[in-house]
């Protein structure tokens, strides 16, 4: 069996992390990558589990080391995906989940062309994007401004990406991922 790299990519508040927690707590045999960044937690996140949260000298050193598989700056604060880690999963067997930005998953692409499948994670509308960012009451109404604004960018990727998931009920949109996994899963096997 080939081990696959699953790309989830999505503008903040289309329900990237909601749908990929239900991926991993399903049990479909997918290790999970955690990205490492130098923001700080939002309330409710864990290090370790949500994101590996270091300072900017870390981040930059592990630069330095090329131990990213790819990294970006977003929102002033940067996020990275450890090389080491992807690179055991895969030659162990297992295929892997990332939760990434879309110029991060060209470069996964890049590097894995025959093993990654980008799947893109699209809100029902920019309106409705725009509700769900305001109910997260985690930031004020600039950064949301920018938020949607990269959103219109990040969306211009999507026909980049093998799939398209539109995130209008999530059990729908579930339904839909999950298939697309176990699909590619079972076309590896």
């Amino acid at each position: 069996m080939t081990a696959k790299l699953f790309v989830i990519s999505a503008p903040s508040g289309s329900g990237k992390t909601t749908l990929c927690n239900k991926l991993l707590k399903d049990k479909l045999g997918l290790a999970r990558s955690v990205s490492i960044t130098t923001r700080p937690a939002r309330k409710g996140e864990r290090d370790g589990l949500d994101y590996h949260f270091v300072s900017e000298k870390y981040f930059r050193d592990t630069i330095k080391k090329n131990g990213f598989l790819e990294y970006e700056e977003n929102f002033g604060s940067l996020y990275g995906t450890p090389k080491k880690f992807i690179a055991s999963r895969l030659k162990k067997g297992l295929s892997v989940l990332l939760s990434i930005d879309v110029k991060g998953a060209m470069k996964v692409r890049k590097k894995y062309p025959g093993q990654s499948v980008l799947i893109f994670i699209l809100p029902p509308s920019l309106n409705d994007l725009k509700k769900r960012l305001h109910s997260r009451r985690s930031e004020d109404k600039k950064a949301i401004s920018t938020r949607l604004k990269l959103a219109k960018r990040e969306i211009a990727y999507k026909n980049k990406y093998d799939y398209t998931v539109v995130n209008d009920r999530l059990d729908i949109a579930y339904k839909k991922l999950k298939g697309i996994i176990l699909s590619e899963i079972n076309q590896g096997a």
